[in-house]
């Protein structure tokens, strides 16, 4: 049973592969995504905490390869090398201190030939804690935030083609879903969890 269950998480994790907000400089190639993410609160401040986008998973519509972007930050830009093809942002994790919770979105969008793809700023709205707490995806083309994330890029590769920038905005570009607490709460001791069901 111990062995089953020991190659079944050795699958599991080599299903996704996992790509860093920003890679190291020189490791940039044609064909990135670019973009920013913000985590804000919507309602009632409870908790000390501010939330904070752990990590998006985006998935491959035709090979369904699946690719976890950690941020670990309430703002943050991302520089993403994909492959060309149709993909989805499925979905989101949300931390507020040691409190982890996820929700699974479905926003499409495309990388094409031009090697750098724009796909927006990415607002996550968290609702504040409570029974059926909710999630508000927000996805925005802000041509000042555009502008940046540009310039940085090209810092970082300046032989990027930066004329040939194509923006491609996942649709919806408006979502609300729920946002589920995962459980056990990671980074917490037995004494201080809040629930048990």
């Amino acid at each position: 049973m111990r062995l089953a269950s020991a190659v079944v998480c050795i699958f599991l994790q080599a299903c996704v592969s996992e790509l860093p907000a920003v890679p190291e400089e020189g490791i940039v190639q044609s064909n990135v995504a670019v973009g920013r993410v913000l985590a804000v609160l919507t309602g009632e401040r409870r908790r000390i905490y501010e939330p904070a986008v752990r990590s998006f998973e985006i998935q491959n519509a035709k090979t369904k390869e699946r690719f976890t972007v950690e941020i670990q930050s309430d703002d943050e830009r991302f520089i993403l090398p994909l492959p060309l093809g149709d993909y989805e942002l499925i979905r989101v994790q949300i931390n507020e201190g040691p409190f982890l919770s996820m929700a699974e979105l479905a926003s499409t969008f495309s990388v094409g030939q031009e090697p750098v793809t724009y796909v927006g700023t990415w607002r996550f709205g968290v609702d504040s804690p409570k029974y059926g707490r909710m999630v508000s995806v927000s996805i925005v083309n802000d041509e000042e935030d555009r502008a940046e994330a540009l310039h940085t890029l090209g810092l970082s590769d300046p032989s990027l083609n930066m004329k040939a920038v194509a923006t491609a905005l996942p649709a919806p570009s408006e979502v609300q879903t729920r946002l589920y607490e995962v459980m056990p709460y990671p980074r917490v001791p037995r004494y201080f969890r809040r629930h048990w069901w």
